[in-house]
């Protein structure tokens, strides 16, 4: 069978209060498109369907609208499962109906045990876990570890494995070997580890993966994190978002990429030069903007905004070169509130007031106190 692999769609999700449903449209319309194209014989979501746990009604709307149009418009089987930011209870309301149209909704650890079945391959649905749950499920508290719970997890699956099907696991998890970037999810942490082994993924033909936002966050032939759909933050800046699409037999899978409505571009240049050169850029794009300029530029953010209306950071290279040299040297001849005071100066280009100065040496006098 022939199925497309996606995650993290994180709908309702703002960029520094930029919202991105209309970004989110853009690229869900292009999904769709692909799995028409390619004639998929289902449609993967590996968790974190929403942004938040308690989304607003505009989410809601348009994740049902999408799902809508995917499961009962275009007639394609959707399994999906729940992320860290889903809340499990709420994302599966109406899940015991959905099941009917070929909506297969897991939020539940019980669940995952009975597998999908479409045509080739059987799914496991795992959905983000704890690891209390896990213990309360198999009634055992040896399990300390989140590779403890996988052993256990995956063993129980493959109670459950035909012989003559290809076997899938969608899960939501931070996988051994995994590159983070500055801003991708929290990891699950339970028992010292912060990592799921791939090793205890072996007896799956394919792993599909959400929960980190990078899809070259793990290198493997077999277990793979789709990312995120779209960029959600400067850091994915250089990344490029897509879909894989997997092919059970013979066993392929192809990365096809999404374009954005609206890039995130990095910027650097002096105030001068990106006042002259703006109409180069598309104004509806997102930038994040470091100036070179060593000299106070007064309302220099509201100023850009002119030409860069969607600026998500802007930030200086000289500013933080200067604090980073001040640090270096005052850090054995400065006290605290000197350095303090310094930085104070360079961040914000005033003093600290005599009120200021007062509560934080109170402050640290109470932190000293601590550590002693």
């Amino acid at each position: 069978m022939r199925f497309l692999h996606t995650a993290d769609w994180h709908i309702g999700k703002t960029l520094n209060e930029f919202s991105l449903l209309e970004d989110q449209q853009a690229v869900f319309a292009q999904i769709e498109q692909i799995a028409q194209r390619e004639q998929v014989d289902a449609v993967v979501v590996a968790g974190d369907l929403y942004d938040r746990s308690i989304p607003s009604e505009a989410a809601v709307k348009e994740l049902n609208g999408m799902l809508r149009r995917l499961n009962l418009t275009d007639h394609f089987p959707v399994l999906a499962i729940s992320g860290n930011h889903d809340s499990a209870t709420r994302l599966s309301t109406g899940a015991d109906w959905f099941a009917r149209s070929s909506f297969y909704l897991n939020t539940d650890l019980a669940s995952a045990f009975t597998p999908v079945t479409i045509k080739d391959t059987q799914f496991f649905l795992l959905p983000f876990f704890g690891i209390q749950a896990v213990r309360n499920y198999f009634h055992d508290e040896r399990i300390k570890t989140v590779n403890d719970a996988m052993e256990r997890i995956v063993a129980e699956m493959q109670k459950a494995f035909l012989t003559d099907k290809h076997h899938v696991l969608v899960a939501h998890f931070f996988a051994a070997g995994s590159q983070r970037t500055a801003d991708s999810e929290t990891l699950i942490e339970v028992g010292g580890l912060s990592a799921v082994a791939t090793s205890l993924l072996a007896p799956f033909d394919y792993v599909a993966l959400g929960h980190l936002h990078n899809r070259n966050a793990l290198n493997e032939e077999c277990i793979k994190y789709s990312g995120s759909p779209l960029k959600f933050s400067v850091s994915e800046a250089r990344q490029e978002k897509g879909v894989w699409l997997v092919d059970t037999d013979p066993f392929a899978v192809q990365w096809l990429p999404l374009e954005p409505l609206h890039d995130i571009t990095l910027l650097k240049a002096s105030f001068k030069e990106l006042m002259a050169n703006a109409k180069g850029y598309p104004a509806t794009d997102f930038y994040d903007i470091e100036l070179t300029d060593r000299e106070r530029i007064p309302d220099v953010l509201n100023k850009l905004r002119t030409v860069f209306p969607k600026i998500v950071s802007l930030h200086r290279t000289h500013q933080a070169q200067q604090l980073a040299l001040n640090r270096q040297k005052h850090r054995v001849t400065e006290s605290p509130l000197d350095l303090l005071a310094d930085f104070y100066s360079q961040t914000l280009g005033g003093k600290l007031s005599p009120a200021q100065y007062r509560w934080a040496e109170e402050a640290f006098t109470e932190a000293t106190k601590e550590e002693q």
